[in-house]
């Protein structure tokens, strides 16, 4: 995954709301969100390379999502990422635990950001943080940075993510157009991050389109108190996952 925005309200009655997309290699093997076999309570895909996922909840609204750091500076790591969105969604350590875990271990893995939440709260550990954090209540926004870094990308994410909420729109297919936006940022507006400029345009829309890498799933997640709501376009497939599950207790 390498863009989220979110909202997060654990007294309210929804607690986490999420648009995502995550960003890769088309070629790379991956299935489809689905419930997990060996974790009945787990939703979400699966990367078949690495074995892991980019984003996923259970049906006790766990939450976890990944995304990379984009850093040309750091070593290759020989762990996958993704087993650490995997690992919390199928135990059943704390957000605050899991993430303490997590920092002590960093080191292992290439340059990421992890966010964890639970009933209570809602955490993010991180690559390039000195230490974990846990998150406020409010709208946030994660992409290849630090958390709240305000890339392009994701200010114009978030605007629009809050303007769908505030108009109280929950038509799936809204949401899902949001994520798909490919209108590029300004030059003067890039980041630099060591990969050069023209790259950089490349990768400054809410959806990236090249022929080898790009956006392959948009996903507009709300985790409530009844149920967890998954609304998902998958590029890939051409296809619209929809999951709409009764949350347990």
């Amino acid at each position: 995954m390498c863009l989220l925005a979110f909202h997060w309200q654990p007294q309210s009655d929804l607690p986490l709301q999420v648009w995502a997309n995550r960003d890769e290699f088309l070629a790379r093997p991956a299935q489809a969100t689905h419930l997990w076999p060996e974790a009945q309570t787990v939703l979400a895909g699966r990367d078949l390379q690495g074995g892991g996922t980019w984003m996923g909840v259970t049906l006790h609204g766990r939450f976890a999502a990944l995304t990379n750091v984009r850093d040309p500076s750091m070593p290759a790591a020989a762990r996958s990422r993704g087993e650490l969105a995997a690992a919390y969604l199928c135990g059943d350590l704390t957000a605050a635990a899991f993430a303490q875990q997590v920092h002590a271990e960093r080191e292992r893995y290439g340059g990421f950001n992890l966010l964890l939440a639970d009933a209570d709260t809602l955490w993010c550990v991180g690559s390039h943080q000195p230490e974990p954090t846990e998150v406020a209540v409010g709208w946030h926004g994660l992409s290849n940075a630090t958390l709240d870094a305000p890339w392009p990308k994701l200010m114009r994410l978030l605007d629009g993510a809050q303007a769908l909420t505030e108009r109280q729109v929950n038509v799936p297919e809204a949401h899902l157009a949001l994520l798909a936006d490919t209108t590029p940022a300004p030059d003067t507006e890039l980041p630099n991050t060591g990969v050069g400029l023209a790259m950089e345009r490349v990768l400054s829309p809410i959806c990236i389109r090249t022929p080898a890498y790009g956006t392959r799933n948009s996903t507009w997640l709300r985790i409530a108190r009844d149920g967890v709501y998954w609304h998902e376009q998958d590029y890939n497939e051409g296809r619209h996952h929809r999951f709409e599950l009764t949350r347990l207790s």
